[in-house]
């Protein structure tokens, strides 16, 4: 997860403050969590995976 972050966030965008990158931060965790389906999840989104545990 490190690393994908690292890819998604830090590597392609340049910050003008922490602010930022913790916005963006939030915003890409965000949308990983509720749209992005894992296979090691069976086919789940992270916030699906949960809401059925």
């Amino acid at each position: 997860m490190n690393q994908t972050l690292k890819d998604a966030i830090v590597r392609r965008y340049h910050y003008g403050s922490h602010d930022e990158l913790r916005h963006h931060l939030q915003l890409f965790l965000d949308a990983y969590n509720h749209a992005r389906r894992l296979k090691s999840l069976r086919g789940l989104t992270p916030y699906e995976f949960i809401c059925h545990a």
